[in-house]
């Protein structure tokens, strides 16, 4: 599902032909923290649409891929994490 064909070839009328970008995402968003950047991309291939989650540390990436099947339980999940964290300093 996740494999990204970075570029494609395309003739253009034997005009020398030209590359365009088949991993554009859809829609994307990018999170600045401290010395780390967050890039959150929506994307699709021929499987389906994806979420790329990419965390940068000074040049180092590490990535998640989750799939539009299952990108509601993770917003789900992820607000779960928010509210316990809302509610922390309500137990003391």
């Amino acid at each position: 599902m996740f494999e990204e064909e970075e570029e494609e070839e395309e003739d253009n009328n034997n005009n020398g032909g030209y590359r365009r970008r088949r991993d554009e995402p859809l829609y994307t968003e990018k999170i600045f923290s401290d010395r780390k950047v967050f890039f959150i991309d929506l994307k699709a291939n021929d499987r389906g649409k994806f979420l790329k989650i990419t965390e940068d540390v000074r040049g180092r990436r590490d990535t998640i891929m989750v799939p539009e099947e299952s990108l509601q339980e993770l917003i789900d999940a992820l607000n779960n994490v928010s509210e316990y964290l809302k509610n922390e300093g309500d137990q003391d």
